[in-house]
């Protein structure tokens, strides 16, 4: 709560400075397409929205999955407006998202020390508010997809360490209706329904409803295109996004370190350098495997792709569980340096995000 309101109050006041309003903020860029989708369905998409070439045709929406939508005009079905919806669910879905990355974040200190509750207590708490904190954590207020995504895909993998298969099926349905994202999910489901065969028929059942979600709507939108991999066309068309081994992502690296000079793009830059960091981390500090595959998978769905550069530090916060042995960490340090960490990365998140919502001047 703090780390929002922090955030919040930094947003205004520079939404205030550069004279845009906290709506147009929380709304723009890819909100835009949530609140229509929202309020209109796929086939009455205004025709002022396009996709990154600024075109737009019959399919140009089909990109966008229909997990968030469904939910914000569910919400707009019981009064509030289409946009109150729309933030009212990240919202809620933000809160739900990191009390999911507290309980990651314990899970993981208690089998590090089964014998020091309090310790893992500390770990989870930290786990959550670095979540909180990431650098472009202000989009779980937006109009966007992502705190929907990180509370299904967050509560699932939860579900899986747990070996709840039933609800980690149905979460990670619900998270493949949300993002593509969740194949990374789908695939740890997966290999631990598999490794858990014996363990009778629910986890048989729990890896048969994982994929269902994702399924539907690739099948959905192929039916539509005339293609099986009609998904990937739309995007590919629309937002230049495909599968490249990450040499999009490596010339940006090298690009923007070498001769960029605005901020948001080199801290862009330096946050996926970190990330590549978080996953050797994940690996070397031995994190639970559910945990280290399914961050390393959520991480290279981006880092893999061509697409919108500027949108990297967003895209990857489903891999918010490679912050885990970032938290085991400082579980171990004094009470002051977890309060100076914790406070030093609330602050850098209410800024970044203000400045790449505020004054940046492409998308995100």
């Amino acid at each position: 709560m703090v780390v929002r309101v922090v955030g919040a109050w930094w947003l205004l006041y520079v939404g205030h400075r550069n004279g845009r309003s906290l709506h147009t903020m929380l709304s723009a860029w890819d909100g835009q397409w949530m609140l229509a989708l929202a309020g209109h369905g796929y086939d009455h998409i205004p025709p002022e929205l396009t996709d990154a070439h600024g075109n737009i045709s019959a399919d140009t929406a089909y990109a966008f999955f229909p997990g968030y939508p469904m939910a914000v005009r569910a919400l707009h079905a019981l009064g509030p407006s289409t946009y109150a919806a729309a933030i009212m669910t990240s919202l809620v879905a933000g809160a739900v998202a990191t009390v999911a990355a507290y309980r990651i974040g314990r899970w993981c200190a208690q089998r590090r020390w089964p014998e020091d509750q309090p310790q893992a207590d500390r770990a989870g708490l930290i786990m959550a508010v670095l979540f909180a904190a990431t650098p472009m954590s202000v989009v779980l207020t937006m109009a966007y997809t992502e705190a929907i995504y990180c509370a299904f895909a967050g509560w699932a993998l939860w579900m899986i360490l747990e070996k709840r298969w039933i609800a980690a099926g149905l979460l990670t349905a619900c998270a493949g209706l949300t993002r593509t994202t969740a194949v990374g999910l789908i695939a740890v489901l997966l290999i631990a329904a598999f490794l858990s065969r014996r363990d009778g028929w629910r986890p048989w059942v729990g890896a048969a409803l994982a994929p269902l979600g994702w399924l539907f709507w690739m099948v959905f939108v192929g039916i539509r295109v005339g293609t099986p991999t009609g998904w990937f066309r739309v995007q590919s068309t629309g937002w230049d996004t495909r599968f490249d081994f990450g040499a999009a992502t490596l010339r940006y690296l090298v690009d923007t370190l070498s001769l960029n000079e605005t901020a948001g793009d080199v801290i862009t830059a330096w946050v996926i350098v970190a990330t590549i960091v978080l996953i050797v981390l994940a690996f070397v500090t031995r994190l639970p495997w559910q945990v280290s595959v399914y961050g390393t998978l959520a991480a290279s769905t981006v880092l893999l792709s061509t697409g919108l550069m500027n949108s990297r530090v967003r895209l990857l916060l489903p891999a918010f569980v490679l912050l885990t042995p970032v938290a085991l960490a400082l579980a171990q340090r004094s009470r002051t340096t977890q309060i100076t960490v914790g406070a030093a990365t609330t602050i850098t998140s209410a800024w970044f995000g203000a400045y790449m919502l505020g004054i940046y001047p492409y998308a995100i």
